[in-house]
């Protein structure tokens, strides 16, 4: 269902039967890690300009790996962790997630 590399791959699936015996398969919530917790690669400062996908590229040579950065400074709302110019973000260390 999720490439290997998504931040929902390693989330369990659960399944929902409906009155008239449907069943739907879906993935169970996924709850975010505590920033601090996750081990430091690098810490980058925020120019003009920045997007995080343009700064997981930079770091972690993958631009669809922006999820990691947010989780690691507690980003709720990702686009709001490069509004101000100078802001030092973590990259964490990328980490292969195994499914549950």
């Amino acid at each position: 269902m999720f490439e290997t590399d998504s931040r929902y791959y390693p989330i369990e699936d659960a399944e929902l039967t409906l009155p008239d015996g449907r069943k739907i398969v879906y993935k169970r919530r996924r709850f975010l890690p505590h920033g601090t917790s996750m081990e430091l690669l690098v810490e980058v400062g925020v120019t003009e300009g920045d997007r995080l996908d343009l700064i997981s590229a930079r770091s972690l040579g993958n631009p669809t790996q922006f999820w990691r950065i947010a989780d690691a400074n507690d980003g709720m709302h990702p686009r709001e962790l490069t509004d101000e110019t100078g802001r030092s973000l973590r990259v964490p260390v990328p980490t292969i997630e195994e499914p549950t």
